[in-house]
């Protein structure tokens, strides 16, 4: 039987999906049958190791979202005809750092690739395979 804080924990994993599935039906994407939720908290571990408050240059959050993916999502946003527009403050929400990752996901690699997804998170849309060998393999590591 869970205790209290188990039961509540779940709660709250199941509102934030729900509440991800919800902005992606929301900005125009198909509903998601891919749980990119593993991908998410290994890249998570590599890239803050879970430190929300976590800054390396231009990047922060747990994610280390840089200030042009915000633009980007906020591009993207604009061609889905959304009102809705994320801010630099936002990088540092694991949430919206989520939601952002969804997004470019959802219009860059619409065949929800893992190796893409990790790759280009790294590099960029336009990613080396070479330059991203390292950081797709600590991923894996993660993910395995």
């Amino acid at each position: 039987m869970r205790t209290l804080h188990e039961s509540i924990e779940v709660m709250k994993k199941l509102v934030l999906i729900v509440s991800m599935n919800l902005v992606l039906l929301t900005l125009g994407a198909k509903s998601p049958t891919f749980n990119w939720n593993p991908v998410m908290d290994a890249i998570i571990q590599v890239e803050s190791e879970g430190n929300p408050k976590a800054v390396s240059g231009n990047s922060v959050g747990v994610m280390q979202i840089t200030p042009i993916l915000v633009e980007d999502c906020n591009n993207i946003l604009q061609k889905k005809k959304s009102k809705k527009r994320y801010t630099l403050a936002d990088r540092y929400s694991v949430e919206k750092s989520k939601e952002m990752f969804l997004l470019i996901q959802s219009y860059y690699n619409p065949s929800n690739s893992v190796e893409k997804a990790i790759r280009s998170w790294n590099g960029g849309v336009h990613y080396s395979v070479r330059a991203t060998n390292r950081y797709f393999k600590k991923v894996m590591k993660l993910l395995k």
